[in-house]
């Protein structure tokens, strides 16, 4: 999971996509990266850390041009502290291209080796952007017949990418002294959102992984790009669309919707927080069936993003909603941390418990979801240390059996707490009376009450369908052995931030002469 922008404008950028990348911090804090056009030169600027920190006024001086694009990066291929690998990513050839990307491409092994043996690319990295971006050059390569550019040409590269190409992505790119390209994957897994703005000059545009990057900078919101669908801006800001998949499905991550997604955000047609206390409706009646004669004193979210859902089930109940847990914003979030013992600890001190709201009662936890039980079973005896009589623990996202490989880090099917045992077992590990997750049809639904067109889901976490048809057992094996490696784990980041020790985050500063 990774957070994209590109801006097409009549002004400086470098301001605008900082802003879009603030509101997109909660997609990934291990990197950022901002990359600007000025005429046919490339700027860029990319570092580990958050936005805030990568990013000082000399750095945002040395970003000018009125087109750009910038990511901020969740590693979930290659190694999380290489620098090398934060985003976005430049190949000279043909005219000169920056990319950035959210999702995960699950050929990009198989794509690597084609780079070579037939394409003649050479990768530095084993990030599967650096994948896909060569791809999307040979491609546009091998379309084009002269030094001018257009539109069609644009779009038949494009198309050329949906033919290769395996997994989910959503797509940013300059092309040197031509304009700004954006594209979905033909399933619509990861979201893209298109917004514009109206000046004196002319018409702006911003394309961003959520909507609330649009609003939130002040353009309006104009709607979602389709699956399999590529927009290509120039230069003036003149936009023009294509359909470049042969046979485009949507297929949303439903996770986005219970989890990834900031609840003010409306991902293709579907406000976020709308559905999450759909969910908490849905996950209401799912308590009422199968815990009928267990009394509850109080409902109590776990914050931030199951806050929807456990008032509605406080509200369908007829049971008192308290805020129990209180968080610490300044500690990294702890399902991107690897190593349980560091996330064991990060618990305690990411929430505090507050015994006032727990002595003495049967307490009601909801949480968004539950993947290796691990800081499940630390909320549950935070509960119990703070007084609590009974704790019933929900989830409302359905048991996590399976690993995602679509661009959200889930451990290996080992480590997940739902894989291979009964919801009774996971109960016993994580300490609870009682354990209740959502039904995955029900989720499914609470997301198709809202807009009914939206007929599937990518849920493979949950239910073990991977779309895109080319995920195997043998597959998952080869990704987790992969994972499992003692050099990997050094690689990954500690802190799950991207923190470092020493003076400071790596740095990568990058200006480049192009010719159009």
């Amino acid at each position: 999971m990774c957070g994209i922008v590109g801006v097409v404008s009549k002004s400086p950028v470098n301001q605008l996509i900082y802003d879009s990348l603030l509101l997109l911090q909660h997609r990934g804090q291990d990197a950022a990266g901002i990359a600007t056009a000025n005429g046919s030169n490339f700027h860029m600027y990319k570092a580990n850390g958050m936005v805030r920190d990568v990013f000082r006024t000399r750095n945002m001086r040395s970003l000018p041009g009125n087109t750009g694009i910038g990511q901020v990066r969740y590693p979930t291929a290659g190694s999380a502290s290489s620098e090398e690998e934060a985003q976005p990513f430049y190949v000279n050839a043909p005219y000169g291209i920056i990319l950035a990307h959210n999702g995960n491409l699950t050929n990009w092994r198989q794509l690597k080796e084609e780079m070579f043996r037939i394409d003649r690319r050479h990768l530095n990295t084993n990030s599967d952007t650096e994948v896909l971006l060569n791809v999307l050059a040979h491609e546009l390569q091998l379309t084009s017949s002269g030094l001018s550019l257009d539109p069609d040409t644009v779009f038949n590269a494009v198309g050329g990418v949906h033919r290769r190409v395996k997994g989910s992505y959503a797509i940013v790119a300059l092309i040197a002294g031509y304009g700004l390209l954006a594209f979905r994957d033909p399933f619509g897994i990861r979201p893209l959102c298109l917004g514009k703005q109206e000046t004196a000059q002319g018409t702006e545009w911003i394309v961003a992984s959520e909507s609330v990057a649009i609003e939130g900078v002040g353009f309006e919101f104009v709607r979602n790009l389709l699956p399999g669908e590529a927009i290509y801006i120039d230069l003036e800001g003149n936009l023009t669309s294509r359909q470049c998949a042969a046979k485009p499905t949507l297929n949303p991550c439903i996770f986005e919707f219970v989890y990834m997604a900031r609840p003010d955000s409306v991902l293709d047609g579907v406000p976020v927080y709308n559905a999450r206390l759909l969910m908490g409706n849905y996950l209401a009646e799912k308590i009422k069936r199968e815990l009928p004669h267990v009394e509850i004193d109080v409902v109590m979210p776990i914050p931030d993003s199951s806050r929807p859902a456990a008032m509605q089930v406080a509200n369908k109940l007829g049971v008192e909603y308290r805020e129990g847990f209180f968080k610490n914003r300044y500690v990294g979030r702890t399902f991107i941390m690897p190593g349980q013992a560091v996330r064991k600890k990060s618990v305690r001190q990411k929430l505090n418990a507050m015994g006032v709201e727990f002595k003495g009662k049967n307490v009601l936890i909801v949480d968004d979801s539950i993947v290796r039980g691990t800081t499940s079973q630390e909320i549950v005896q935070m509960a119990r240390d703070a007084g609590a009589t009974k704790v019933i623990f929900a989830s409302a996202a359905p048991p996590v059996r399976f690993p995602n490989v679509y661009g959200i880090d889930m451990p290996t099917r080992s480590e997940l707490v739902a894989h291979g045992r009964t919801n009774e077992e996971v109960a016993r590990l994580i300490g609870a009376d009682h354990l209740v997750y959502q039904d995955l049809e029900d989720m499914k639904q609470a997301v198709r009450d809202i807009n009914p067109a939206l007929l599937d889901f990518e849920a493979s976490c949950f239910d073990g369908n991977y779309i895109t048809g080319d995920v195997t057992s043998d597959y998952l094996d080869t990704i987790e052995r992969a994972r499992l490696l003692p050099s990997a784990q050094q690689d990954r980041d500690p802190a799950g931030d991207g923190s470092h020790d020493g003076d400071g985050p790596a740095r990568s500063q990058l200006h480049l002469q192009l010719s159009a």
